[in-house]
């Protein structure tokens, strides 16, 4: 496989993964950091960095937006759920450490 037929099935596999999540916002962030141990906001972080490593500034807000599918504040106001305190505390130490 060349680079760039493998880019492209990167990329068409990306937009897949982003399009699952937009339609299943049922799967909460929590639920994805305590199986996968990153959630849509380590991929919108991960997103921009990638992009300003390339030099398009494409700034985190921004990036949520696109990995959302919607302001972030819409989503999280119309699908996040409140998390028992035990929950979240049970994922301090490794929340967004990578």
């Amino acid at each position: 496989m060349n680079k760039l037929n493998k880019e492209k099935i990167e990329a068409a596999t990306f937009k897949r993964l982003i399009k699952h999540l937009q339609e299943n916002p049922k799967i909460q962030n929590i639920d994805l950091m305590e199986l996968a141990g990153f959630c849509r906001n380590c991929i919108s972080r991960w997103y921009s960095e990638e992009a300003n490593k390339e030099g398009s500034e494409v700034d985190y807000e921004k990036a949520r937006d696109l990995v959302y599918g919607m302001p972030y504040k819409n989503w999280k106001k119309k699908y996040q759920k409140e998390q028992p305190k035990d929950r979240i505390e049970s994922l301090k130490d490794s929340f967004h450490n990578h």
